[in-house]
């Protein structure tokens, strides 16, 4: 695609539009938010911690006087916490234009969801499956909307699949393979999720997205050897938000596309259309993926819009 050096300057008005940013109070939510509030965007940062979510609010409308901005409460690890921020919103507003679930935790020591789920996969996917889900109604009524989905080069690690005979962990537990295993389920969502509104001639798009190595809060469980060399491999939350950005802004995409940094290994760079893995196209495991995620969830999706 064009604009190889594709940054904020190439967003167009944003103006009426409104967006919710799942973790939009600090690293790469904060970043896209602040983007968007200058291009006139009405945001919603869909928040675990209010007063962190609180605190962005302000940073934002000290920045521009006339943002529309608000917190509200989201738990992506509790699906009752899903369904309650989906009837909030349902309530304030009528339409939505973009959705960008890019909230997540990284290598966490073993957890489980409210419901169960092991954490990274239960968060990072299972919880953004169910709010995509729970919100299509509003995504159905407003024409060219979009939902992006926030991946990791994770996705492609040695070893990276979708282990769907011990999904939650309870044999064993890999942080780094359990990480991958949620950012792979990402693409697969993305990707599938494309191929379902296109099936149903649904005027929405779905994109994917990932920040190549992006210093973050994210990084909190990483060793100081990896601290170290994240120090100088990565690039800033700033340049991480840009292909996330250009997913949900691009006039020109079409929907089903990937796009990560321009760089070597994609670490970092501008934001360009990139490749993903041979595994993330295959239809049976996004297929079977799916199927596994409503039963899991018990959010089923609803494509009628005419």
């Amino acid at each position: 695609m064009r604009n190889q050096r594709w940054n904020e300057e190439y967003i167009e008005d944003q103006s009426g539009k409104v967006a919710i940013i799942t973790g939009g109070s600090s690293g790469l939510g904060l970043e896209q938010a602040s983007v968007l509030a200058q291009k006139g965007a009405i945001l919603v940062l869909a928040v675990r911690d209010m007063a962190k979510g609180m605190e962005a609010v302000q940073e934002i409308q000290q920045k521009n006087m006339n943002t529309k901005i608000e917190a509200m409460k989201l738990d992506l690890a509790d699906l009752d916490s899903i369904r309650a921020f989906s009837r909030e919103f349902e309530d304030k507003y009528d339409h939505l234009d973009l959705l960008i679930n890019n909230a997540g935790v990284m290598m966490p020591p073993f957890g489980k969801t409210k419901d169960g789920f092991e954490l990274q996969f239960g968060v990072n996917h299972l919880g953004h499956f169910a709010l995509t889900g729970r919100l299509m109604p509003m995504l159905m009524r407003t024409e060219t909307a979009r939902v992006v989905t926030v991946s990791s080069l994770a996705n492609a690690w040695k070893g990276a699949n979708i282990f769907f005979e011990d999904l939650q962990c309870e044999t064993s537990y890999d942080k780094q393979l359990t990480y991958a295993q949620s950012k792979l389920a990402n693409i697969l969502f993305a990707y599938e999720l494309d191929k379902k509104f296109k099936e149903h001639k649904a005027p929405i798009l779905s994109l994917c997205a990932h920040p190549g190595w992006s210093v973050t809060n994210l990084q909190q469980h990483l060793n100081v050897f990896m601290k170290t060399i994240a120090h100088f491999m990565s690039q800033p939350a700033s340049m991480g938000a840009l292909p996330i950005l250009r997913a949900a802004t691009d006039k020109d995409v079409k929907g089903g596309e990937y796009f990560g940094p321009s760089g070597i290994n994609e670490r970092k760079g501008y934001p360009v259309q990139v490749k993903s893995s041979t595994l993330t196209h295959d239809t049976q495991l996004a297929k079977r993926l799916w199927k596994t995620s409503e039963e899991l969830t018990g959010v089923t999706y609803c494509f009628n819009w005419n």
